[in-house]
């Protein structure tokens, strides 16, 4: 059963730093990260992957050019080309695990069913509680609907992706208490450094998971 993890980015990157850190280690045993795809150019995680040891291998697949070459389905294009760069990826690349770390592209059925059906899981991290805050900005919305006296904690879940943004299966769910006065950046901060840990501990589980499945 394989235990190789393609990576899935949008930034700094440092989620896949904790993924790389861990690989290998009684945190993440007998797992390596193979391959790291983002979709911006300059994102400092291609970076953190090339100054691996060893170097992981990245690819870049931008979402920008699709828009002028599909114009009535950028979208699906552009989903359906990325399973097919990572399904034709080298046998040592092929994983067994797609982790999404800081992903800011809703993945499509065009891409999530020719995975499925590779039996390829994915996991996504999101800085929210299940069924809370789902999509973009929910570090700041968590903040504000404190500060408005809705709520008194928020989180940091692992989940399996699915076609409804946010709300596939937890995997790993971690209770994060708001503080009186704290700013959206320190809460960021704090949440960030939380993340580091979820993502490690749902990648092992989700590994874990398929491999009895398939025993």
């Amino acid at each position: 059963m394989s235990s190789r993890i393609v990576v899935l980015i949008s930034g700094s990157g440092s989620n896949l730093q904790a993924l790389i850190d861990a690989a290998s280690t009684p945190l993440l045993p007998s797992a390596r990260i193979v391959h790291v795809i983002s979709n911006r150019k300059a994102a400092y995680g291609l970076t953190r992957a090339a100054n691996a040891t060893p170097p992981i291998p990245t690819s870049y697949h931008g979402y920008p050019p699709y828009k002028t070459s599909h114009p009535s389905d950028p979208r699906g294009a552009y989903d359906e080309d990325l399973a097919k760069l990572i399904l034709n990826l080298p046998e040592d690349q092929y994983p067994g695990l797609i982790v999404c770390a800081g992903w800011m592209h809703i993945l499509s059925p065009k891409f999530l069913e020719p995975i499925e059906t590779a039996g390829i899981p994915i996991i996504n991290l999101h800085p929210a509680l299940p069924g809370a805050f789902d999509g973009a900005g929910a570090i700041e919305r968590s903040w504000e609907a404190f500060n408005r006296g809705e709520i008194a904690e928020t989180g940091v879940m692992i989940h399996y992706v699915i076609k409804e943004v946010d709300r596939g299966e937890p995997i790993v769910v971690k209770k994060v208490e708001l503080k009186t006065g704290e700013s959206v950046e320190d809460l960021t901060a704090r949440i960030h450094d939380i993340e580091h840990v979820a993502i490690v501990e749902g990648a092992k589980l989700a590994l874990e998971k398929r491999k009895s499945e398939s025993s």
